[in-house]
């Protein structure tokens, strides 16, 4: 049997403020208590005093869209949430209500330390209602031979990851592994000050495209043949622990603690929402097995 705690909020709001790394738009974040089983909300509240639009964060707003994890409502959409739920589902924070002032997340240093430190400022509140976790019951796999991630059932009563990242050996990222068991502890030191990171060349790509213009190297991770440029590694595996932080990030869009093992090779962020949905697809199933 294992152990349910107790669902948490923030005990008062907290912000974060920057620009968004592909549009350049100035955004505002501000992270408020929200109610027993409410789950993770992102409300665009624009600055021009257009009506609020709400994004409960789940499967069924997601939308597919290369780099980053989106929800969409309409024709609105919040992007790049990933470090910000990754900083709220590393800390174990359930339900929360987050405010924002453009679609764009703040990218900040390209990490969720920004997050991670307003979320401490702003405390946390135990709440009566007990989580109900998504517990991994079989092996379950997504992806094919080149990427793929996978849940495996665990002998622990919380999640661990273990990912592998593999440009080859002829860049400055090469090859990197990297193992953690998810505790808020664990994510506040070991992985949330953790940086994105770009190859120059798709850096290069994304500027001729209009997109990233208003980000230098020092905002994140540009890697050349001979390493970052102008910005030194917080960690010598770093590329590998940010990725550990997406896979955290994305498994929040379960809206629910996840109990298993996770393990990733070369996935981004649309397997690990694939894993996330095969993995609530199978509890369905199981639970309608049942009751039948």
């Amino acid at each position: 049997m294992i152990p349910l705690r107790h669902q948490r909020t923030v005990a008062r709001a907290a912000s974060v403020e920057g620009f968004g790394y592909w549009s350049g738009e100035d955004c505002r974040v501000e992270f408020r208590p929200a109610a027993p089983g409410s789950g993770v909300t992102f409300v665009l509240a624009p600055a021009n005093g257009a009506p609020p639009t709400r994004f409960p964060v789940g499967l069924s707003f997601r939308e597919d869209r290369p780099r980053r994890t989106v929800m969409k409502n309409g024709d609105k959409r919040v992007e790049m949430i990933e470090h910000v739920m990754a900083a709220l589902f590393g800390l174990e924070i359930d339900n929360c209500e987050v405010w924002v002032t453009a679609e764009e997340m703040p990218g900040c240093d390209g990490s969720a330390a920004a997050f991670v430190e307003a979320l401490d400022m702003a405390g946390v509140v135990v709440q009566s209602t007990p989580t109900r976790p998504l517990v991994v019951t079989r092996a379950t796999r997504v992806g094919n031979e080149h990427k793929w991630i996978e849940a495996q059932p665990t002998n622990s009563n919380g999640l661990s990851i273990e990912f592998h990242l593999d440009y080859g050996p002829s860049n400055a990222i090469g090859r990197q592994s990297f193992a953690a068991e998810i505790s808020p502890e664990q994510f506040r030191y070991e992985l949330a000050a953790a940086r994105t990171f770009v190859l120059r060349e798709e850096a290069d790509a994304l500027v001729a495209m209009g997109k990233g213009t208003r980000v230098t190297p020092q905002d994140l991770l540009i890697f050349d043949a001979d390493g970052p440029m102008e910005n030194p590694l917080r960690y010598p595996d770093e590329c590998v622990r940010h990725k550990v932080l997406d896979v955290v990030g994305d498994l929040a869009l379960a809206g629910r603690p996840i109990v298993g093992h996770i393990v990733g090779y070369r996935s981004g962020h649309q397997l690990n929402a694939e894993l996330v949905e095969a993995l609530l697809a199978h509890e369905q199933e199981v639970g309608q097995r049942k009751s039948a």
